[in-house]
């Protein structure tokens, strides 16, 4: 019985030293993706910025922006909800917050359920997916070009949450498709992306598609779905996610996600 308690107790003492080294780990993180990005606060958003773009775009922006508001530099962002692990599983309870970055694109994620603790990153221009258990096991530590693509997406996507990063520049440009929807583009790092983004009447964001890579091999359709649009801020932004794969057999969605906390310009880990 002595050794059984002995065991359990060095368990217990590794599961809670592994818990502080990931919390540090994930710090030191914050603390890159936030040292990498130049503060750009000093720019504003002016009508004329948007004159050329398609008409759901410019109803976007002026729904969304008030004549000089200054660009975001950073967010910070807190989450709850649900996720799915595999589209094939049950839901989980999920808590999350996010960091991100808008001069240099990057963010870190970290999700955490009663199962795992997952990290989401895109931190000096690669993509990195980390998966640990006990928070001592890494069951997953993925990176490669299709995790730079994929991270990079989800940065552009939830760009939603920090907008005047959706203005046009150099790299990010706007096309028409039709009078509810427009094409935007982003090219950096040797990546273009892109996405199909739908509109309602009133100029709020609804639907996000693209694609990306779902495993090593195959590229499919990606959608990010945004409701529920809340001034939180001084910014008009949606609070509720979905998030799904639109394969042939019809969409799964995987994760839920509904923001609970978002502060802006304050580069600094909660």
């Amino acid at each position: 019985m002595t050794i059984l308690f002995l065991i359990l107790g060095l368990l217990l003492l590794a599961f809670y030293i592994g818990k502080i080294n990931l919390s540090i780990q994930f710090r030191k993180k914050v603390i890159e993706l936030f040292a990498q990005s130049k503060n750009i606060s000093h720019q504003k958003f002016h009508k004329s910025q948007i004159d050329s773009l398609p008409e759901p775009v410019k109803r976007y922006f002026k729904h969304i922006l008030k004549e000089g508001q200054p660009f975001i530099s950073y967010a910070r962002i807190k989450h709850e909800g649900q996720f799915k692990a595999d589209l094939k599983k049950d839901w989980m309870d999920i808590k999350g917050e996010q960091y991100a970055s808008t001069e240099k694109p990057g963010f870190i994620w970290k999700g955490t359920t009663a199962m795992f603790i997952a990290q989401d990153m895109y931190i000096a221009d690669k993509g990195r997916l980390i998966v640990s258990v006990l928070s001592l096991i890494n069951i997953i530590n993925a990176k490669g070009e299709q995790y730079n693509q994929g991270e990079l997406l989800r940065w552009l996507g939830e760009s939603v949450l920090y907008p005047t990063n959706f203005l046009p520049s150099d790299k990010l440009k706007w096309f028409p498709i039709d009078d509810k929807s427009a094409k935007l583009t982003f090219s950096y790092k040797g990546l273009s992306l892109f996405f199909k983004i739908t509109f309602n009447e009133i100029g709020e964001i609804t639907e996000m598609e693209t694609n990306r890579y779902m495993d090593l091999k195959n590229l499919e359709t990606w959608v990010i779905k945004v409701s529920d649009y809340k001034a939180l801020n001084k910014l008009l932004i949606p609070t509720r996610f979905e998030v799904l794969w639109r394969l042939e057999k019809g969409d799964f969605s995987y994760a839920k996600f509904n923001i609970t906390e978002i502060e802006y310009d304050i580069p600094v880990k909660f």
